[in-house]
C-alpha cells in the first residue's frame, strides 16, 4: 500500500513538473529539440510527454532538469521586466557562465550541471544564494 502511494506521489509530481516546463518552453519560444535537449529526451518522446496523461517514467537527472528549469524560469521571472525574461535565455550573454553563448545553448551543452549553476547564476543576480 505504501509504495502504491509513494509511486502515485510521484508520478503526481512528474506530472505536474512536465505541465509547468511545456508552458516554460512556450514562454520562452522553444523549439521542439531545444525543449528536448534541456530535459534530456528525444524530440519524439518530449511530444508525448508534453501531453496530459504521460504514462512514461523520468529519471532523477530529467526531474533534477526539470526542476531546476522551473525554479530558473521564476528567478527570470522575478529579476527580469517582460519581455527580457522571457528573451534572456536565447540572447548571447557574456556573463561568467556562458562567454558569449546563448544560455540556452550553454544548457544543451552542459546538460544538468550548467542547468543548475544558470538557475544559481540567475539567482545570486536578483540577491538570493
Amino acid at each position: 500500500m505504501e509504495s502504491a502511494v509513494k509511486e502515485r506521489s510521484h508520478n503526481d509530481v512528474q506530472s505536474v513538473a512536465l505541465k509547468a516546463f511545456s508552458r516554460i518552453a512556450e514562454a520562452w519560444s522553444l523549439t521542439g529539440p531545444e525543449a528536448a535537449f534541456l530535459v534530456d529526451m528525444t524530440e519524439s518522446t518530449w511530444k508525448r510527454a508534453k501531453r496530459p496523461g504521460y504514462s512514461g517514467v523520468l529519471t532523477r537527472d530529467q526531474m533534477l532538469r526539470l526542476s531546476g528549469l522551473i525554479g530558473l524560469f521564476k528567478s527570470l521571472e522575478l529579476f527580469f521586466n517582460t519581455p527580457i525574461s522571457g528573451q534572456w535565455i536565447k540572447l548571447p550573454n557574456k556573463g561568467p557562465e556562458f562567454a558569449g553563448q546563448r544560455p540556452l545553448d550553454a544548457m544543451i551543452a552542459g546538460g544538468l550541471p550548467k542547468i543548475l549553476r544558470v538557475r544559481g547564476f540567475v539567482d545570486a543576480l536578483r540577491g538570493g544564494v
